[in-house]
């Protein structure tokens, strides 16, 4: 997966309204690492704001440790965010979802930044609103209205997919049949995969995969075994290892 900012204006425009509005919100997730640095890129430094943000309750919400890592590196103080545990099972929508539920309340405005599919061919984004908006987290955002909050969405940052080199080409072909572990973070970058060998068969295959999402896309491609683990690096290394 290739990633980059979203240069389109509607966009831009729509991000930069976010952020002069920031203080509006009851709180502020961010779906991923990349969602912190895009939103934030161009603009004062987060410490900045941070002058009208202690004067309200705005939260930054993070799905796992690489956001709230992200957001610790933006001038966010870590008393300011919330994410799942660090021994949650899953960092997710989810997980986070347990850790802030209490926190919504019926009227409340939450911004969820995220990002998009470059594909213009992708059903995912087939309107102008969806362009702007983005694609992800729709579960999260139920739960918010369902407590009575409305949600905003934004886009920082747009996904495509990696144009591949013949060499890389014929290393993907070789690991597809030799044995090699493919680790999947993303079942985009699954998609993205079968779209760059669309001959390929992965019958002979092995993945292993951070989420269950991901497990079953790798399942429907093809893959002959997909093993799941944590979104740790502790936990994909033990793995790695375990397949050795």
């Amino acid at each position: 997966i290739a990633i980059g900012p979203c240069n389109e204006v509607a966009a831009q425009q729509a991000i930069a309204r976010a952020r002069a509005r920031l203080t509006h919100y009851r709180a502020v997730m961010f779906v991923s690492a990349n969602a912190v640095v895009y939103f934030f890129e161009s603009n004062q430094p987060v410490a900045l704001i941070n002058k009208a943000l202690t004067a309200t309750i705005i939260r930054a919400w993070a799905p796992g440790p690489g956001t709230a890592r992200a957001l610790l590196s933006a001038g966010f103080l870590p008393s300011d965010i919330d994410s799942p545990a660090a021994d949650a099972l899953q960092f997710d929508s989810e997980a986070l979802w347990q850790q802030v539920a209490q926190q919504v309340q019926p009227n409340d405005k939450v911004l969820i930044v995220r990002g998009r599919s470059g594909d213009t061919s992708n059903a995912l984004i087939a309107t102008t609103d969806q362009a702007i908006q983005g694609t992800g987290r729709d579960w999260l955002a139920r739960q918010i209205e369902a407590a009575g909050a409305q949600v905003d969405f934004v886009v920082a940052y747009e996904r495509k997919a990696s144009t591949l080199s013949p060499t890389e080409i014929m290393l993907a072909q070789r690991a597809a049949q030799d044995g090699s572990l493919w680790l999947f973070s993303s079942s985009e970058a699954v998609a993205y995969l079968a779209k760059a060998l669309p001959m390929q068969s992965w019958a002979h295959a092995q993945a292993l995969v951070t989420h269950p999402r991901i497990a079953q896309a790798a399942r429907d491609l093809g893959f002959r075994t997909v093993q799941e683990c944590r979104p740790a690096l502790n936990d994909v290394i033990a793995s790695i290892e375990s397949t050795a």
